[in-house]
């Protein structure tokens, strides 16, 4: 055989590959149109390279039974859900004004309404892991925790360090993180930790640190749980950019909640979920959901949210969603990334069109070679419709959080695109409570005065360049 034959035949089989792949994805894989394009157009146009890229970024995760509920837990989970439902209506404040939403989330995301909590929030990295290091070294029996990025800086040696602390005394320590968050971060890391009785987990593993079929679908929810009645939940990951110490970023602004009540039962019942998915099964059986605990002292309405690639539904984009269609006055938004669907697009455009007053804070300083470009886009979508774009020049915005009306707000991991809503396993707190929503409303008016707006004149007069930039990852956008 010759050559050309040989190039020949493998171009055939190259093409029926391509071909294979793309009917899978357009019959077999129910993606959203957006979506299936975006990969059609990957595969088309990067022959081997799109196959390539499809198998680790593209395939989908399987979703029937990913956490392995008992029978015994299903049930009482299904019968707390109906009670609620049934009931929600009838509590009265704000919790009958958004009875609504918060019946979506009972029904789509199994999110538990607790109303006896106490939140304190962090805005700040020191502060956040100062306080935490010290509830760490107050525990007596239990320590869990999950970030997505733990670096062997600094930070991260200051974490282990406490936790070995504590494993020495005899707590109970869990550590989970994610492979590709903390791909510069190994076991060998923890060594300490894990001689002294501490026990380290990493979610969705590489095979030999090299390779990934996971690598599109990554845990990136960030908590943190002490013998069950403190927990922490929001942005933060651990390292020293996170303290403001990376000199190309600058200062970290972020939000993290610190809670006591009965919504720490349902953080810990996230983290177990978690937990027994990636440790392995030997000595020890799966760690039960927790029961209910006693009714705490506080006030705050909670709903833990969580939502991953093994949902059924976008539980997260859909509390959003209906989050903006419940304001009647302001929706304002602090998102490092802003890529959102025709959906969420939608939604802004129908507040703005009905005088709502919809502002949004991003970064103006780029992380992501198309993350940043395609931010822009969506955000420059908007201006006609009168949004205001705020671009914080202080550092790097970090921040989940939208609050609406100045009475509901959400706090957590979710950035508003395709990745959080729809690849990787996220989680939020949803507080209906007029305190900490005002809190974070006049945080945000306090992070106003370190932006920038960006006006539709500026937007207009951005160079030739930024425009292709824009337009070339407005197009990946659906798979960024």
């Amino acid at each position: 055989m010759d050559w050309s034959s040989i190039i020949t035949l493998i171009v055939s089989i190259i093409t029926l590959l391509n071909i294979l792949l793309a009917g899978v994805v357009v019959f077999i894989e129910r993606r959203d149109i957006g979506s299936t394009w975006a990969w059609l157009m990957v595969l088309f146009f990067i022959p081997v390279g799109g196959f390539i890229f499809y198998v680790f970024f593209g395939r989908q995760l399987k979703k029937r039974n990913f956490y392995e509920l008992s029978a015994e837990e299903r049930i009482y989970l299904q019968s707390a859900i109906d009670e609620q439902v049934m009931t929600v209506d009838y509590q009265g404040g704000l919790t009958a004004k958004y009875a609504d939403l918060l019946k979506m989330n009972l029904r789509s995301s199994n999110a538990l309404i607790t109303s006896d909590n106490e939140i304190e929030i962090f805005d700040d990295g020191e502060a956040k892991f100062n306080a935490m290091f010290q509830d760490i070294r107050n525990a007596k029996k239990e320590i869990n925790v999950q970030y997505y990025i733990i670096q062997p800086d600094d930070l991260g040696r200051r974490l282990r360090e406490e936790l070995t602390a504590k494993a020495k005394a005899g707590v109970k320590v869990r550590l989970l993180y994610d492979e590709i968050g903390s791909r510069q971060t190994s076991r060998a890391f923890f060594k300490d930790l894990i001689d002294h009785g501490g026990k380290v987990e990493v979610f969705f593993p590489s095979l030999f640190r090299l390779i990934n079929l996971r690598i599109n679908n990554r845990n990136h929810r960030k908590l943190c749980i002490i013998d069950g009645e403190i927990a922490y939940i929001g942005g933060f990951n651990v390292g020293d950019e996170y303290l403001g110490l990376d000199k190309k970023m600058g200062y970290w602004r972020d939000t993290h909640f610190r809670m006591k009540g009965s919504a720490v039962n349902q953080i810990l019942g996230r983290f177990l979920l978690d937990w027994n998915k990636a440790a392995p099964r030997g000595e020890e059986e799966s760690e039960q959901l927790p029961l209910p605990m006693e009714k705490h002292t506080g006030s705050s309405v909670v709903q833990i949210i969580s939502s991953g690639p093994n949902s059924q539904t976008e539980h997260l984009k859909n509390m959003y969603l209906k989050l903006i269609a419940s304001a009647k006055k302001s929706v304002y938004i602090q998102t490092p990334y802003f890529i959102p669907d025709a959906s969420f697009m939608d939604a802004c455009k129908i507040a703005l069109l009905s005088g709502v007053d919809v502002r949004i804070m991003i970064p103006n300083k780029p992380d992501h070679m198309f993350v940043y470009p395609a931010t822009l886009s969506h955000a420059g979508e908007l201006l006609p419709y009168g949004v205001k774009i705020l671009q914080y020049e202080k550092g790097f915005m970090h921040a989940k959080t939208i609050v609406v009306d100045q009475e509901i707000a959400s706090v957590g991991t979710t950035n508003i695109d395709t990745r959080s809503f729809r690849l990787n396993f996220e989680v939020n707190a949803l507080v209906c409570d007029e305190g900490i929503a005002g809190e974070l409303h006049e945080l945000f008016l306090k992070d106003s005065m370190s932006c920038t707006e960006l006006t539709l004149e500026r937007y207009e007069a951005r160079p030739k360049m930024m425009k292709f930039k824009e337009a070339v990852a407005r197009l990946l956008s659906p798979i960024l």
